[in-house]
């Protein structure tokens, strides 16, 4: 395989990808680069890395425009929602294979999404946005007029259900509010909007584009029920066990969203629920899973998502990939409460469950804990493969079953 030039992969100090990118890169023999989203005061710690500032788009384009001169790029790729818009103009600009900026900011946006969404014909639920500074007296009289209960509230750019909540009435909706609304302030993000509850079971659709065409890679159930107040997500298992009809309905309405949105190539990560009225979308991100979540997939000849994910990037054909038969599943952790991480016991335990692959601990001991819907990471995943659906998903749960997590009260500290 001889690309015509090096990836870019734009990333981010803590995420989980980029070692899977690397070890497919290494596979390929694709030459790779990373980006990582770092004042440059701090790159002399990441060295062999391109320092960006993910806050500064167009100042991060033009370092990535420099860097091309000097190493010419085959690919920009982005390993999550921070660096979409970045990775979609500088592609643009290097005229290379790319989804409209307007299109990647779309993805990353839910309010934006959801205009987009509507206006292209998807069916949403109705919504609407709001400024961090609006009273909750007028956020409530907006969703009693035009939105109606149940309701979520819902930060603007937030990922992994952060800051997500269900309202039920006027007053769980001003507690939803103004506890959004601090959570946002403390970390200088944007607005938030509500829309309308979608009930009904949730799935998770892992896909690729490839000018304008989604082909589907693996549709996973989220067995655990999402109803609120939180929407902690837990169990992914794949294949599904929906019918035919009702997957074709998600795959076909993730395809309206994606072409909506304005999304063309590359990686697809869609969240929808189904109810009696078909199929809704939840979001469609112009990205891949998150987290450790890809060791679930496997394509032809051990292939995983991050390799596919490359081929595609350098112009390989990726149509005739195919999943590996056997069921496969991921249970992120949750955090049971506020506190001070001192172990984790039961390892040994959990790992010795039939079917289960591995056990990844991700926060480390000693480590503070803040749940849903302030958190924004888990305490780590269970990887689990089974002839069935059914045998991942009860391994995933036994295996969590055994683990115990030592976690001390925080104390906080006197002032005098």
């Amino acid at each position: 395989m001889s690309p015509s030039g090096t990836i870019l992969l734009l990333t981010t100090p803590h995420t989980y990808r980029a070692e899977a990118f690397v070890a497919a890169a290494k596979r390929l023999a694709v030459p790779l680069v990373t980006a990582v989203d770092l004042p440059p005061e701090l790159a002399r710690r990441w060295p062999g890395r391109l320092a960006l500032d993910f806050q500064q788009p167009e100042t991060a384009v033009q370092t990535i425009l420099d860097f091309a001169q000097t190493t010419p790029l085959a690919a920009i790729l982005p390993v999550d929602d921070s660096g979409v818009l970045i990775a979609a103009c500088a592609n643009q600009a290097l005229g290379l294979p790319h989804n409209q900026p307007a299109a990647a900011a779309a993805a990353r946006d839910k309010l934006v999404m959801r205009q987009f969404l509507h206006d292209g014909g998807v069916p949403t639920p109705p919504f609407h946005g709001f400024e961090l500074d609006d009273t909750v007296e007028m956020v409530t009289a907006v969703v009693q007029a035009a939105i109606g209960f149940p309701c979520v509230v819902k930060p603007r750019t937030l990922n992994g259900s952060r800051g997500v909540i269900r309202a039920n009435d006027a007053t769980t909706l001003a507690m939803a509010v103004r506890r959004l609304q601090r959570l946002l302030q403390s970390i200088g993000a944007a607005g938030f909007l509500v829309e309308g509850y979608l009930p009904g079971v949730e799935v998770a659709l892992e896909a690729v584009l490839d000018h304008g065409r989604l082909q589907p890679l693996a549709l996973f159930d989220k067995p655990d029920p999402l109803e609120g107040p939180f929407f902690e997500e837990t169990i992914y298992v794949t294949p599904s066990r929906l019918p035919m009809e009702a997957q074709t309905a998600v795959i076909e309405m993730a395809a309206q969203g994606a072409r909506a949105i304005g999304l063309q190539t590359g990686a697809v990560h869609a969240e929808l629920r189904l109810n009696e009225k078909g199929a809704w979308i939840v979001e469609v991100n112009g990205r891949s899973i998150g987290g450790l979540c890809s060791q679930t997939l496997r394509f032809d000849v051990g292939m995983s998502l991050e390799e596919l994910l490359l081929r595609q990037a350098v112009g390989l054909d990726v149509r005739g990939l195919q999943r590996q038969p056997q069921a496969s599943g991921v249970m992120m952790i949750p955090i049971p409460r506020p506190g001070i991480l001192r172990r984790v016991e039961g390892l040994d335990a959990a790992q010795a469950v039939p079917g289960i692959d591995e056990i990844a601990i991700t926060v480390p001991d000693h480590h503070r804990l803040v749940p849903l819907p302030e958190g924004e990471s888990y305490l780590g995943f269970i990887f689990a493969t089974g002839q069935t659906p059914d045998v991942v998903e009860e391994a995933l749960r036994l295996a969590h079953g055994r683990l115990q997590f030592i976690i001390d009260e925080e104390i906080p500290l006197l002032i005098r």
